[in-house]
């Protein structure tokens, strides 16, 4: 654990709790986060994640414009649900992806773990794009990914990082629920 670790943790805890409340400011918190993220998975070889800190950095980006002018007549975006034909179709893009991308890293390069490193690479940038558009899928998603996690980065050694995602893991059913509250007449 170092100390990059910890304020990355901070960052997290205090990032995701303001996505739970549909706050603003999970979007610079979690630029901070993620940053932070990309040094300390390039540090522990996984590479996945590395890539993936960079599509963050970008979907925050993205993010907090949309949330603040996507909705109609660029008004605050509200919490709408997809079609069961787009939630299939984003699970078959997470199977698919994982399988793609782990057999790239298990081939073309030393990643500890391949496949579980691609699993929550590919489904956490599916449930990024859902969380920047405000459907509430995402937190299905960020479940599976959570889960994940743990293990993956307990196994890793980063300790404190498997305990903040399994804080995340119930902020994750917390948002689920809040978001459900809030979601809109049509969606």
């Amino acid at each position: 654990m170092s100390a990059l670790e910890v304020v990355a943790v901070v960052f997290g805890l205090l990032c995701v709790t303001l996505v739970v409340r549909q706050s603003i400011w999970c979007w610079p918190t979690g630029l901070i986060q993620v940053s932070l993220y990309l040094v300390i998975f390039y540090q522990v070889k996984l590479y996945s994640d590395v890539i993936l800190q960079v599509f963050y950095i970008a979907m925050n980006i993205y993010g907090w414009y949309h949330w603040l002018h996507g909705g109609r007549d660029r008004e605050p975006l509200p919490v709408t649900r997809l079609s069961l034909p787009a939630n299939a179709g984003w699970i078959g893009v997470t199977a698919v992806g994982t399988g793609l991308w782990g057999l790239a890293m298990a081939h073309w390069t030393d990643a500890a773990l391949p496949y579980g490193d691609a699993f929550t690479t590919v489904a956490s940038l599916v449930a990024q794009w859902l969380m920047a558009r405000k459907h509430i899928e995402n937190w299905l998603f960020w479940i599976a990914v959570d889960i994940a996690a743990v293990g993956i980065y307990w196994y890793k050694g980063l300790y404190l990082t498997s305990g903040l995602y399994a804080v995340f893991l119930g902020l994750c059913v917390a948002g689920w629920i809040a978001w459900k509250r809030g979601l809109a007449p049509d969606g």
